[in-house]
């Protein structure tokens, strides 16, 4: 073996090293941090830098949301704050929806790694905080100056001292004073775990800088990005989705061309922007675009700066996937998460074995709120509840892939984990009554769409509480492809049977529970051609009626599952 190979082999283990050191990164952030949001559901992102702020690696626990977004942050850091005059013990934060990943409840923080008294790297997280004042997370808010506590670019730690003056700000900002002080720590503390791990790394090397390393990585991961676009058709391509929105339809359009080297996404003819926070940055949109690309094109290339080059983005100015200060973008996501679902209809008709029929894509993560914000004054003798806030992740189906069914309740694009129930109802005074699998919510196909949940949530002594819905897939179910069925759309509504808007802040009266139905994911494929076996299987499992199984499928099962096979014979015969 030459000294070329043996020096390559050498740098591969010292990048799939460095990746190991961001993911140690991620879980010291979910191990220390206080919300909920990360330490359940894990809605954060890490990585790792060079100093020109090009994203070298990042942890495999995330959402491309926050990783791709934080890559093109830690520049916006640098440009106030460059590399030559940081120091050992410094640490910046942000949570500015167009310089980090998209609305104020993500803080990004960016800490300087120092070896021998010299910078050689920077670490960068962002992870999603339950409060930072303003009306809340939710879609209400009619500009950014009414969604929370704005924090530009600035130190929260000098050389290893807080900076007091900020962390007076937050505290006062926040009806969760103390778990946001926490995570701000948690996620400083992570950073210089990372910082440790890295020079414990390099001093093992005899790494005096991390350039050739960052130079092989990036050379790397271009070259391949690049040989696995060359294998696609040319030509453009279109495809176009719809959202519930919230006083009226969104409908998300994109032209997607692929070329020699690069693949280009135009999102001409998208709705405009919304009074309403569910307006995107533009650095979300180019977020997910490049993930529902990358997925399906390159989904074994490491994800950094250069392998998410070759995807460009055109987002026209006034559409609602390009929002500008001071818009309201609080639950970007609604709109964000049906972006891999656009630019994968796109691909469908270049590589359609690759492409997975459509999913119940938005998080359904209600914001819930309780005590004297909602109440008011007590009423007779019904004391308040003391006051909480509260956000719980949650996901229907995803959609039918080309040989297998979809996921049931698991989050895609965003890849968080659900919350446990316990969890929740441990910091709170929250009931959930329900939580199972809905029947019949996964599409039919050849390969079935992942069933939705449902969800019946109430309180401790009936007490009154309010959600701030951000739920979609409403009024537009997700698409079956080739032949697949639509899955179920989702619904909002009462015990009581009043049913409630989609979005908005609403309140759940004494007594009565909060119904959540989420939609499940479209099927692949006739449904007339799905083993008869696995439909049996699902009317066992109490997932599909012995109607649907008949209706749907054509497959004749009893009530206890049982295949009766020449009557489903018949069925398919047309008999």
């Amino acid at each position: 073996m030459s000294g070329g190979q043996m020096a390559a082999i050498q740098r591969q283990i010292m990048w799939n090293r460095l990746i190991a050191v961001v993911e140690e990164q991620a879980q010291i952030m979910i191990r220390t941090a206080f919300s909920t949001t990360v330490r359940e559901a894990g809605d954060l992102s890490a990585g790792i830098f060079d100093l020109q702020g090009r994203m070298m690696a990042q942890a495999v626990t995330g959402t491309p949301g926050h990783v791709n977004s934080m890559a093109e942050a830690v520049g916006h850091f640098l440009a106030k704050f460059p590399a030559a005059a940081m120091k050992p013990g410094d640490h910046y934060i942000t949570n500015d929806p167009w310089l980090g990943t998209g609305h104020l409840h993500d803080l990004t923080v960016v800490t300087p790694a120092f070896r021998n008294g010299a910078i050689v790297g920077l670490f960068a997280n962002t992870a999603h905080v339950i409060d930072v004042g303003g009306l809340g997370i939710g879609p209400e808010g009619r500009s950014v100056y009414e969604e929370g506590l704005y924090i530009p670019i600035v130190k929260c730690f000098d050389q290893g001292a807080p900076n007091e003056t900020f962390f007076d700000f937050i505290r006062v900002g926040s009806r969760l004073p103390v778990e946001l002080e926490g995570d701000v720590y948690s996620l400083c503390a992570c950073n210089d775990a990372g910082a440790k791990r890295l020079v414990e790394m390099m001093d093992e090397f005899g790494m005096d800088s991390l350039d050739p390393l960052a130079g092989f990585i990036f050379e790397s991961s271009m070259r391949a990005t690049v040989a696995e676009i060359a294998k696609l058709g040319r030509g453009t391509f279109s495809a176009e989705i719809s959202s519930d929105g919230y006083d009226e339809p969104v409908t998300l359009r994109g032209a997607m061309t692929i070329l020699d080297d690069a693949i280009e996404v135009d999102f001409a003819g998208t709705s405009g922007l919304s009074q309403r926070g569910i307006n995107v940055p533009p650095a979300y949109t180019r977020a997910y675009a490049c993930f529902g690309i990358k997925v399906v094109v390159a989904p074994e290339i490491p994800n950094n700066w250069a392998s998410l080059l070759p995807f460009r983005m055109v987002i026209p100015e006034g559409c609602i996937l390009n929002a500008p200060r001071p818009y309201p973008v609080s639950v970007r996501h609604v709109i964000g998460h049906l972006i891999p679902d656009l630019v994968m209809g796109c691909l469908h008709q270049v590589v359609p074995d690759r492409v997975a029929a459509e999913g119940a894509s938005c998080l359904w993560n209600p914001p819930m709120r309780g005590g004297a914000s909602v109440s008011g004054q007590a009423r007779g003798n019904k004391p308040v509840v003391s006051d909480f806030e509260i956000i719980t992740f949650n996901s229907g189906g995803t959609g039918a892939r080309r040989t297998l069914d979809g996921l049931d309740a698991t989050a895609f694009p965003s890849g968080v984990r659900t919350m446990p129930v316990e969890a929740t109802e441990n910091v709170s005074p929250l009931v959930f009554w329900r939580k199972e699998l809905r029947e019949g919510s996964g599409g039919a196909g050849l390969t079935r769409g992942g069933f939705g949940q449902v969800m019946e949530v109430g309180t401790k002594g009936e007490l009154e509480y309010a959600v701030n819905a951000t739920f979609d897939r409403i009024a537009n179910a997700p698409r079956g492809r080739d032949g697949g069925l639509d899955g179920a759309p989702g619904a909002v509504r009462l015990k009581s049977g009043k049913v409630l808007r989609p979005k908005g802040f609403q309140v759940i009266p004494d007594g009565d529970r909060l119904i959540l139905e989420l939609p499940g994911g479209g099927g692949m494929g006739e449904p007339v051609a799905r083993d008869p076996a696995l439909v049996a299987r699902d009317v066992r499992d109490g997932l599909v009626s012995v109607a649907a199984a008949r209706d749907l499928y054509r497959v004749a099962v009893d009530g206890l599952g049982v295949l009766d096979e020449a009557a489903t014979a018949r069925l398919r015969a047309g008999g």
